[in-house]
């Protein structure tokens, strides 16, 4: 007799909840990787962004390599945790940025939020240690 068990809505449930948490981070890594490479490869639109945020151009590599391996750490389920950790960290940075020169409040200084928001929120949906964590009282 084999062992499979029959499937019940709470799996059904948890299934669907990993699937959209999934989704959801995918949307984030898939904006943060366009990001890390755009920065290895000099585009010009990083130029035009690290001048105008008052940065040296020669440092975007090093910032896309930061965000590499941080982006790394999160996309390894058993790092997930800090790798949420340290992206809201560089996230955070690119905020401070934005407001310093003083740049639109939902286009430029919010949207690091947006995706910070996605990756802590995909990775509530898809990690028990997340949501037992939250949910502690």
């Amino acid at each position: 007799m084999s062992s499979l068990a029959i499937p019940t809505s709470r799996t059904k449930l948890s299934i669907s909840r990993v699937t959209v948490g999934r989704v959801i981070s995918g949307f984030a890594v898939l904006f943060l990787v366009f990001d890390t490479v755009i920065k290895f490869t000099h585009h010009p639109s990083v130029a035009e962004s690290m001048t105008q945020l008052g940065y040296p151009v020669s440092r975007a590599l090093a910032l896309g390599v930061i965000e590499l391996l941080c982006l790394t750490v999160y996309l390894v389920p058993r790092t997930s945790v800090l790798g949420a950790v340290i992206l809201t960290g560089y996230l955070g940075g690119a905020i401070a940025s934005h407001v310093r020169v003083g740049n639109p409040l939902f286009s430029h200084v919010l949207f690091p939020i947006y995706i910070a928001a996605m990756l802590w929120g995909g990775l509530y949906l898809r990690d028990a240690r997340v949501r037992s964590i939250i949910s502690a009282r």
